[in-house]
């Protein structure tokens, strides 16, 4: 027997119920349930205790709520966000953060609770329970705490494989950069998690408030950084005298009016993407900003020869009488606190 009970709680959890849903508040017999969800049957069990009530597979929505229904306790409305949130790379993939790791599912239940971990679910107990937000009908996290989380467990103590540290870097970068949190609130949230002593973090922490956006621009500036040039402004907005914007350049140095862009084939290979990078190129050179273009493939495999040629434009600007009249808003150095 299907009650109006399970079908209201299947509309609002993604035709999702939990098994104390199921038999306890909709009245579902044991026996019903376990005949519905045999090979071939109508409902699927997809977790301990969680029951898709569909014959397709689940899409990454009902397996991400899933996650949540098994570690909500068992009598609270999973969906409030006050016993289990979707926290780490789960909860940052559905904020649309492309190299965040949807699976396995972390979830925050409150300490001192404790709860068996499967395959595609990983509680995290905490004493520190977040203010939660809804994104797309699941109880998540906020993005900082989220992306704390997800630092947490891909960049365990100790050193990191150069591919590992660098998906950190990249996460965190695409965090701050779609806007979901900003640097300092970001670097608050690693403090008071006691993160910062990790390299990897504190690496990526370091980047975020020096003003890198991008994975491209972290490794830029570890080249920059390595060698004998002048620290830059990363991600500064350039405008003219009366206010009109210019462009925000990967990099800039203020003093000479030296840009360098960072520009890959993934965003900027279209044609409309190239002719945009073109005119931009052409807004900054023509009020007198001199720029270097590479890609991530020449930052990576000959920096000595994109260090070459800002080296040989700033040597040239220091011999200007006046740098160019464009004003840098929006960035400055900052360094990251003990």
């Amino acid at each position: 027997m299907i009650t109006n009970g399970t079908v209201r709680a299947a509309r609002r959890q993604l035709g999702l119920a939990t098994r104390h849903q199921l038999t306890v508040a909709a009245g579902v017999p044991a026996g019903t349930l376990a005949s519905r969800t045999r090979p071939g049957g109508p409902w699927q069990r997809l977790l301990p205790r969680v029951y898709l009530l569909q014959t397709g597979p689940p899409d990454p929505r009902q397996r991400a709520l899933a996650a949540v229904l098994y570690a909500a306790e068992p009598t609270a409305d999973p969906l409030n966000g006050d016993t289990a949130a979707l926290t780490g790379g789960a909860a940052l993939t559905l904020l649309g953060i492309p190299d965040a790791p949807p699976a396995p599912a972390d979830v925050l239940i409150r300490a001192p609770r404790r709860l068996a971990a499967t395959a595609r679910v990983r509680p995290r107990a905490t004493s520190r329970w977040p203010l939660t937000l809804t994104v797309s009908g699941i109880p998540c996290a906020r993005p900082v705490r989220a992306a704390a989380d997800f630092a947490d467990r891909a960049a365990p103590p100790g050193p990191l494989p150069p591919a590992r540290a660098d998906r950190v870097r990249a996460v965190l970068a695409q965090v701050v950069q779609a806007g979901w949190c900003h640097p300092g609130d970001l670097h608050a949230e690693l403090r008071a998690a006691r993160l910062l002593a990790r390299p990897a973090i504190r690496a990526a922490a370091t980047e975020l408030l020096a003003g890198v956006r991008s994975i491209a621009e972290a490794r830029a500036r570890d080249r920059l950084e390595g060698s004998d040039l002048p620290t830059p402004l990363w991600n500064a907005r350039l405008h003219t005298p009366d206010g009109a914007f210019l462009a925000g350049p990967d990099a800039y140095w203020p003093d000479e009016g030296v840009a360098l862009e960072v520009d890959s084939a993934e965003y900027h290979y279209t044609r409309d993407s190239w002719q945009a990078t073109l005119r931009r190129r052409l807004r900054l050179e023509s009020h007198g900003v001199a720029v270097v273009s590479a890609t991530p493939a020449m930052i990576r495999d000959t920096p000595a020869e994109v260090i070459a040629a800002l080296r040989a434009l700033l040597a040239l600007a220091a011999g200007r009488a006046a740098p160019p009249a464009v004003v840098a808003r929006g960035r400055q150095q900052l360094t990251l606190p003990l």
